[in-house]
């Protein structure tokens, strides 16, 4: 199981990167949505916020728009007007890989503390 979950951690890595150069650098050139990418806590951040709004359904996303935080994260309207069908399918698969991988190895760590994984 860690062998699968180190597989889906590499190949997030792969598309972090290339998610960042294809979508990410076409995004911060345009004057419209420079400014529309959230807020970067620490650089490469955005790849992140981007990736959350452009996976998650348009009702999350707009939702996460009304709040008082909102500034936090990047505004999907103009985001969805800026990217290309290939765009949204690239971050989809990128943000899906993240959260899975990211959560398998505490899921793993507990279902072995618990007994379920003998090993």
């Amino acid at each position: 199981m860690l062998a699968i979950v180190g597989i889906c951690m590499f190949l997030t890595a792969i598309l972090y990167v290339a998610f960042g150069q294809v979508t990410i650098k076409k995004l911060r050139k345009n004057p419209k949505t420079k400014d529309a990418l959230g807020l970067e806590y620490v650089s490469g951040w955005d790849i992140i916020n981007v990736a959350q709004v452009l996976a998650i359904p348009r009702s999350w996303s707009r939702k996460l728009e009304k709040i008082p935080l909102s500034f936090i994260y990047a505004n999907s309207g103009l985001l969805f007007e800026n990217t290309s069908k290939l765009d949204r399918i690239l971050v989809a698969v990128f943000y899906w890989l993240l959260m899975i991988s990211g959560l398998s190895v505490p899921i793993i760590i507990l279902m072995n503390d618990l007994g379920f994984i003998q090993g």
